[in-house]
């Protein structure tokens, strides 16, 4: 492992675990090349799953960078820990927390967006359908959005999406469970339009 490279995928888990052990190390020393190797390994997975949980781009930004910010500050206390996986839980908790504050703030409705790029007829047909498809997981509870976002989005396998979530394998399916059943009932009270 050089200086500024990015963590490699490890072999093991053992392997992967020794291996963000000594970012963590790096990181809790305030080594500035570290905080790069993990934004450069990190951030692009990150931005997705916040951008797909809150469908803002600009806010999924300030969701990742409040999430690096946290990397760094709390990084003496993060060593024992999968970095990947405890930013992935404070990406996820952090979107959930401003969809819930932005709940409050609006009444309970999440604002619709328009793409208003012009587009040939085939792609306004497909964006129609995406745009359904992306207002009924937004118009899921946060909770199941997550859930669903970790799961088919960021295909993260269901233990890895618990933990992002800091619940227990069995309660995890249980909520997506519940978020495929949600969509199903909403995708059929459009009439099935997808």
């Amino acid at each position: 492992m050089t200086a500024g490279s990015a963590p490699s995928a490890p072999a093991s888990a053992a392997a992967a675990a020794s291996e963000d052990a000594a970012w963590a190390a790096r990181l809790a020393a305030r080594d500035p090349e570290a905080l790069r190797a993990m934004i450069a390994a990190h951030a692009g997975k990150l931005h997705r799953v916040a951008y797909r949980m809150t469908g803002d781009a600009q806010e999924a930004e300030d969701i990742v960078q409040e999430a690096l910010l946290r990397l760094w500050d709390n990084a003496p206390g993060i060593a024992a820990l999968r970095l990947g996986g405890w930013l992935q839980r404070v990406v996820t908790n952090l979107a959930i927390d401003r969809l819930r504050r932005a709940r409050r703030l609006s009444s309970g409705e999440v604002p619709e967006r328009e793409d208003e790029a012009p587009r040939a007829d085939a792609l306004i047909e497909a964006g129609e359908r995406d745009g359904l498809a992306r207002a009924l997981v937004l118009a899921l509870p946060e909770r199941q959005r997550a859930a669903i976002v970790l799961t088919y989005f960021e295909e993260l396998p269901n233990a890895e999406a618990a933990e992002a979530m800091e619940m227990n394998i069995k309660a995890f399916e249980s909520l997506l469970h519940r978020a495929r059943a949600g969509l199903r009932q909403a995708f059929a009270a459009q009439g099935g339009a997808l």
